[in-house]
């Protein structure tokens, strides 16, 4: 099994980078982990928010197969506690997909052909943060559901 962590364009903050990295290198203890991402064209400061959707959700389609899970991070989706979402997780993993896609939108969100073809939604939080900050977040509470099913004391409750 294999997990990614797509994202609409790079992170750019070198301090982000760093401590996304090293939990990057944690999970990769449990479970082959890597980011990936999409690269938005040039003129996509001149589009309107449906066409940048549009052309965002492309992008990430074209990165999908169809037997890919994939897990969009979205404002709409299923709130967990870290517990609950390490347990999210573990059923996901005992049903068997190759490979598993977390996937951030870009600063306009998803087009809706992007919310038909995803297995599931969640969301880290009601606020609005940046997307860079999002990479973050997610990598570190994707590293604590780890530490979760594995018994590890990392997490304490």
């Amino acid at each position: 099994m294999k997990l990614t962590l797509l994202n609409v364009g790079k992170t750019d903050n070198v301090h982000l980078n760093k401590l996304i990295e090293d939990y990057s290198i944690r999970i990769n203890r449990f479970v082959s982990f890597q980011h990936d991402f999409v690269l938005p064209p040039r003129n996509i400061s001149k589009l309107k928010p449906e066409e940048v959707k549009r052309v965002e959700g492309e992008l990430l389609l074209k990165k999908l197969e169809y037997a890919d899970y994939a897990i969009l991070l979205d404002e709409r989706g299923k709130h967990f506690s870290s517990f609950d979402f390490a347990q999210f997780l573990q059923k996901i993993f005992n049903s068997g997909p190759k490979n598993i896609f977390f996937v951030t939108g870009g600063a306009y969100g998803f087009s809706p052909v992007v919310y038909q073809k995803v297995n599931n939604m969640i969301s880290l939080s009601a606020m609005t943060t940046t997307h860079q900050l999002v990479r973050l977040i997610f990598t570190e509470q994707l590293y604590r559901a780890f530490t979760i099913i594995n018994n590890h004391p990392y997490h304490n409750e």
